[in-house]
């Protein structure tokens, strides 16, 4: 039987160990059977018993590459040998809510499956070509590794030419799929609503979707505060108890001025 693991990473400052606990935590009560939680991180300090901690492949980027616009860093995903790891890989990324189960994000074909940020992301767009996403993928872990061989014969040309990391994968994955429309969701782009009706009426729990997206601002830590949160347009009040159930249900702890 193929082994299932759970992959996300985390360097620097931006996410403590929280989201990484909560992630953890969540997956455990969505999936059903044996698999592994992988966290590639520079920064294992604070993550509870059950999650891996290993080190992020070096795909010879400078301190600053980490840290420009794009997620560079994730292509190190399609490295060779990633630390030994053999099977199937879901990744997700950090600010993710997982709402329900995950056992079909496993069993789903294709040689990498993304997300699709085009028009289905964007409720109410027509004719927008699908456009791959890498908040959560899944591969078979060694499968695509051209995809760095040809980040890694020339980063400064792919760093020019394409907007992204996600936008490099989604022209060179092979066998390229999407998630049926409606398992992930944006919590940016399907639930918050227009006109800052959030600043009155807190956004309501989805329905259907197992894993809830947080793309940029804001974060799911932001809603779990008192006072405003995100930018116009996606603006709203907090906070929100249904993203504070989660977060506390899954082994989170409340930042400062939200106890």
């Amino acid at each position: 039987m193929t082994e299932r693991i759970v992959l996300c990473m985390k360097w620097g400052p931006l996410f403590p160990a929280d989201y990484v606990n909560v992630l953890f935590n969540a997956c455990r009560r969505n999936l059903t059977g044996a698999f592994r939680f992988v966290c590639l991180t520079d920064r294992g300090e604070g993550l509870v018993d059950g999650i891996e901690a290993l080190p992020i492949p070096d795909i010879g980027l400078t301190p600053e590459q980490w840290y420009t616009p794009g997620v560079w860093p994730k292509l190190a995903l399609f490295a060779p040998d990633l630390n030994g790891l053999k099977g199937r890989a879901l990744f997700i990324d950090l600010d993710m809510m997982i709402l329900g189960p995950l056992d079909p994000f496993f069993e789903a074909g294709g040689g990498l499956v993304a997300l699709d940020v085009g028009e289905n992301w964007r409720p109410g767009a027509t004719g927008l070509k699908p456009e791959a996403g890498t908040g959560v993928i899944a591969y078979d872990l060694g499968s695509q590794d051209h995809i760095l061989e040809r980040f890694l014969a020339d980063r400064a040309a792919v760093m020019r030419d394409f907007r992204n990391e996600q936008d490099f994968v989604g022209a060179n994955a092979r066998d390229l799929r999407f998630w049926p429309e409606g398992w992930v969701i944006s919590f940016k782009r399907h639930v918050m609503r227009r006109l800052g009706r959030d600043l009155i009426w807190p956004p309501a729990p989805p329905t259907g979707a197992a894993i809830l997206a947080f793309h940029g601002n804001p974060r799911p830590i932001d809603l779990l505060r008192p006072g405003l949160w995100g930018p116009f347009p996606h603006i709203g009040r907090g906070p929100v108890d249904w993203v504070r159930d989660y977060w506390v249900g899954n082994g989170g702890r409340l930042p400062p001025f939200a106890m």
